[in-house]
């Protein structure tokens, strides 16, 4: 009498998604992806350099995670409380302002929020994150770019690296 005993296999490694190349704009959808592996006139930052930077204090490091909205069709009378936001010791939150297309209040917002913690410097050095695999900060860092800031790094593992570095988060408000 033969037993038939299952086998077990080796899985496949999992294959890593391959970066996508930088598009020629910004991303206008679907900003939970795997984003480039570049950013044209950016200095791109792996969690060690960010926090060498950040343990130095030589950088404004900008927060773009989206604030999500307050739900529609809430009873009238209805308290929201904004859920909390842990972010980067001494980060500035500025969100929103990592949307594709931004309207002209976003748009001043986010100019004013890189002007003060720039303190009116286009080459002061700033760090633009997000979570990993997020198109804001890709989208932010671009766009800092394109609003004449002359050094601007993208950190792309953002708070998702950052914690699992082990390194300090803090509750986070919004700049207001």
């Amino acid at each position: 009498m033969s037993l038939s005993v299952p086998i077990a296999l080796p899985l496949a490694p999992a294959v890593a998604e391959e970066a996508p190349p930088e598009p020629s704009g910004y991303r206008l959808e679907d900003y939970r992806a795997p984003t480039p592996a570049t950013l044209a006139g950016a200095k791109v930052l792996d969690t060690d350099a960010a926090a060498e930077i950040w343990r130095a204090g030589g950088a404004a490091f900008i927060d773009v995670l989206p604030r999500p909205p307050r739900p529609a069709g809430l009873p009238e009378g209805t308290v929201w409380r904004d859920p909390p936001h842990a972010s980067i010791p001494g980060a500035v939150w500025l969100p929103n302002v990592g949307f594709g297309a931004l309207n002209a209040d976003t748009e001043a917002y986010f100019r004013a929020g890189l002007e003060a913690a720039s303190r009116g410097d286009v080459n002061a050095p700033l760090v633009i994150f997000c979570q990993r695999q997020c198109w804001m900060s890709w989208n932010a860092a671009k766009r800092a770019l394109e609003n004449g800031y002359r050094n601007v790094a993208w950190f792309p593992e953002g708070t998702d690296g950052w914690s699992q570095a082990d390194l300090p988060l803090t509750p986070a408000t919004p700049r207001s």
